[in-house]
C-alpha cells in the first residue's frame, strides 16, 4: 500500500458508519458552445414570416403545414438537439438582434449562417467579431475577458465550418481550400490555447452531393476541393493537444444515402438532387408544393441544407461518439462484479464452516451454483444499466492442523449487461481460480485468497439511435484480472457456545485489465478502444455470525462496509476506425468510494460429512447494487 493509503486509511475506516451524503460526480460537459455556420445556427437573424421574436434557422418548419406565416417555427439544427440530449443549458444563438430587442439572454450558439472560415474565426478572436444584422459582440475569447472569465476547461466546444467558403467563391482550387482548413484549425487552437479541453469538429459534408450542385460540372470538383479541406484539416487537428473528437460527417451522409430507407427517407426519390422546398428542383412527391409535404422523407430542405431529420441523426451520431465511455468504462466493472460474485461464494462456503471444519488430515470439496445481478445508476458520465449472469464454483479444503486449513477452488462465471437508451448488450464470461488459507486458533481467526482469472469479452454490441432506427457496432476482446484479499477477526464467544459473533477487518486488492479493440467495420461511427485498467483498493470494517439451530442445522449472517481507495472517475481513449490518426480521450464511470455488504445463509447436514448449504449476498453503493444467490454442497473425503 502507498504511503498516502496508510494515512487516509484511520480517516476512511472511522468515517465508514457516518452517515453524511456523497457528493454526487459532476457532469461531464458544463456547457455546449458552438462555432459555425448555417448547419449550426441556432437562430440568430429574425424569421419575418414566422410567430413572434421567432428567429431563422437554416431547416424545414416543424409543421403540420411547413408554411411560411403558419405560426410555425423552423426546426432545430443537431448542435441544439446536441445539447439538449447532454442537459446544458443556453442553446441560443450568441448575438440575435432579434433576442436582445426582447430581452432574451444570449446563448453559447455562436453560428451564424453564411459565415466563411475567416468569420467564424473572427468570431472566436476578434473584438466585434460576431456580427448578426445591425447587432455586433466582440468574440468569444476575447468578451470573455472583458468579463474578467475564463474558459471552464469542462466545457464541450463544437466548431464546423468552410462550406459558405465554397458557395461564395472563395475557395476555387486545392491551394484555398487548404487555407480554410488552416483557418478553421486555427480556431480550435485559439480555444485549445485559452484552456479548452473538448473540441468537436465537424468534417465538410461534399458541397457537390447538394441540390444546388448535383448533377452539374461543379459537382466532382467542389467534391475533390472538400476532400482537400478535410484532408488538411485533420492533418491540422492532429497537432493540437486537446481532446478532438472529429466527426466523420462526409462518410455519415453517404451510409444515410446508401441505406436511405432505412433511416426514413424515400430510396425511391432523388435525395441529392432535389429538396422539401427552396430549391430549383422541388421534390414532386414530398416537397412543400406536393399533394403530400414531408420533409422527413427527404434529405435536403433547400438548395444546401438539410431536413430537421437529417439534422436528427447528426445530433444521435455526435452523442453516440461522447456517449461510448460512458458505457465501456463498465466492461471492467463487470468483471469486478464478477470478482466479487466469486468472493462472495467462498465467503458463504466459509461462514457455513466456521467452526465446524473437517477434522485434521481429511479433504473437504464442495460444489456451488448461483446466479448474480448487477446494478449500475446512471451517473453524470456513465450510463445505467442492469446485468445478470449465473456462476459454478468447484473446490476443495484440505485441514493440515487444528488450526490450519488451506484449498483451491475455481469459477466459471457468465454475465449480461444492458446498458444504455438503447439497450446495448455486453457479455463477459470470466474463468477463476482461487487459493486460499485459513487460521483459526481459540477465538482468533484469519483468512486469506489469491485469485486470478481470464476474461472473455464476446458479443459486444454498442447500440445507439440514429434518427428513426438503431445502430449497432459490433466487436470482442479478452482481459484478466487478479487480487488478493485477507480478513482478521475475533470470535467474541466462549468455546463450545451454539452462537459465534465476531467483528473483523478486511482488506482487499483486485485488478482488471481489458484488451483495447476495435468495433468491426469501418462505418463512420465504429470506435477504437485502447487498453483499460482498473485498481481497486478497498478496507473495511464488519461484524459475522453464525447460530447452530440444531446439531444440523445451522445459520450465518455477515455485514460489512468497505472503503475503495481507487475512486476516481475513467477516462477512456479512443478514435474513430475510419479516422484513426485522432484519438480523443473522454470521462466515464466514477467508482463508489464506499460500499455496504451484507450476507445471509444456512448449512443443513444431509448425512455425515454431506452438508447443504444456501446464501444470499447484497452489496450497495451510491451508483451500484450487486445481490448473488447461490445453493452448495460440500462433502467430507
Amino acid at each position: 500500500m502507498s504511503t498516502r493509503l496508510y494515512r487516509i486509511a484511520p480517516v476512511c475506516l472511522l468515517s465508514l458508519l457516518s452517515a453524511s451524503p456523497l457528493l454526487a460526480a459532476p457532469a461531464p460537459y458544463s456547457a455546449l458552445v458552438v462555432f459555425g455556420d448555417s448547419l449550426s445556427d441556432a437562430g440568430q437573424a429574425p424569421d419575418p414570416n414566422g410567430p413572434a421574436n421567432a428567429t431563422t434557422r437554416f431547416t424545414n418548419r416543424v409543421g403540420p403545414t411547413y408554411q411560411h406565416g403558419s405560426g410555425e417555427e423552423f426546426g432545430y439544427p443537431s448542435t441544439v438537439l446536441l445539447g439538449e440530449m447532454l442537459g446544458v443549458a443556453n442553446n441560443g444563438p450568441s448575438t440575435s438582434p432579434v433576442h436582445a430587442a426582447a430581452g432574451l439572454p444570449d446563448g453559447n450558439n455562436w453560428a451564424v449562417g453564411g459565415y466563411r472560415t475567416d468569420q467564424i474565426l473572427a468570431s472566436i478572436t476578434q473584438p466585434g467579431g460576431s456580427v448578426v444584422g445591425s447587432r455586433s459582440r466582440d468574440g468569444y475569447l476575447v468578451d470573455l475577458a472583458s468579463r474578467g472569465l475564463s474558459l471552464d476547461p469542462n466545457t464541450l466546444f463544437y466548431v464546423n465550418g468552410g462550406g459558405n467558403d465554397f458557395l461564395q467563391g472563395r475557395v476555387l482550387n486545392e491551394a484555398q481550400a487548404q487555407e480554410a482548413a488552416v483557418r478553421l484549425a486555427d480556431s480550435v487552437r485559439a480555444l485549445q490555447a485559452a484552456g479548452a479541453r473538448y473540441i468537436m469538429v465537424s468534417l465538410l459534408p461534399n458541397v457537390g452531393r447538394t441540390p444546388a450542385l448535383s448533377g452539374t460540372s461543379l459537382a466532382d470538383t467542389f467534391g475533390t476541393l472538400g476532400t482537400a479541406l478535410n484532408t488538411e484539416l485533420l492533418a491540422q487537428l492532429r497537432g493540437i493537444d486537446a481532446e478532438i473528437i472529429p466527426l466523420n460527417v462526409p462518410l455519415l451522409f453517404e451510409e444515410v444515402i446508401r441505406d436511405a430507407a432505412r433511416f426514413g427517407f424515400d430510396a425511391s426519390q432523388d435525395l441529392v438532387g432535389t429538396c422539401f422546398d427552396g430549391c430549383a428542383s422541388q421534390n414532386p412527391t414530398w416537397g412543400i408544393g406536393s399533394a403530400t409535404p414531408d420533409p422527413n422523407r427527404l434529405v435536403f430542405n433547400d438548395s444546401v441544407h438539410p431536413t430537421t431529420a437529417v439534422h436528427r441523426i447528426f445530433a444521435d451520431y455526435a452523442y453516440s461518439l461522447l456517449a461510448a465511455p460512458w458505457e465501456l468504462t463498465l466492461l471492467p466493472e463487470m468483471a469486478h462484479g464478477t470478482l466479487r460474485a466469486h468472493q462472495d461464494r467462498l465467503r458463504a462456503q466459509w461462514q457455513s464452516d466456521w467452526q465446524a471444519w473437517q477434522p485434521v488430515g481429511q479433504w473437504r470439496g464442495f460444489v456451488d451454483a448461483g446466479g448474480q445481478h448487477l446494478d449500475f445508476d446512471d451517473q453524470a458520465s456513465a450510463s445505467s444499466g442492469d446485468g445478470f449472469g449465473y456462476n459454478l464454483n468447484l473446490g476443495a479444503s484440505y485441514r493440515l492442523t487444528e488450526d490450519w486449513r488451506i484449498g483451491l477452488a475455481a469459477g466459471f462465471y457468465s454475465q449480461e449487461l444492458e446498458v444504455g437508451a438503447a439497450d446495448s448488450d455486453y457479455d463477459l464470461r470470466s474463468y477463476l481460480a482461487t487459493a486460499f488459507a485459513q487460521y483459526q486458533h481459540e477465538r482468533w481467526w484469519g483468512e486469506a485468497a489469491l485469485s486470478g482469472g481470464h476474461l472473455d469479452y464476446h458479443d459486444l454490441r454498442r447500440r445507439f439511435d440514429m434518427g428513426v432506427t438503431t445502430r449497432s457496432e459490433k466487436g470482442d476482446t479478452d482481459g484478466r484480472l487478479w487480487a488478493f484479499g485477507a480478513r482478521f477477526g475475533y470470535d467474541i464467544a466462549e468455546a463450545g457456545s451454539d452462537w459465534h459473533l465476531s467483528p473483523f477487518v478486511s482488506a482487499d486488492y483486485a485488478r482488471v485489465e481489458v484488451d483495447g479493440y476495435a468495433e468491426r467495420g469501418d462505418s463512420s461511427s465504429a470506435l477504437r478502444y485502447d487498453d483499460q485498467k482498473r485498481t481497486s483498493k478497498r478496507l473495511g470494517v464488519g461484524l459475522q455470525g453464525r447460530l447452530q439451530l440444531s446439531p444440523a442445522t445451522a445459520l450465518f449472517a455477515e455485514l460489512a462496509q468497505e472503503c475503495e481507495y481507487e475512486d476516481d472517475t475513467r477516462e477512456l481513449r479512443m478514435s474513430l476506425t475510419s479516422l484513426p490518426d485522432i484519438d480523443f480521450q473522454l470521462r466515464g464511470y466514477t467508482p463508489d468510494d464506499r460500499l455496504l455488504r451484507a450476507g445471509f445463509g444456512f448449512s443443513q447436514q444431509l448425512s455425515p460429512g454431506l452438508v447443504l448449504r444456501g446464501s444470499y449476498t447484497y452489496r450497495k453503493a451510491d451508483d451500484l447494487e450487486q445481490q448473488g444467490l447461490g445453493l452448495a454442497l460440500s462433502l467430507d473425503f
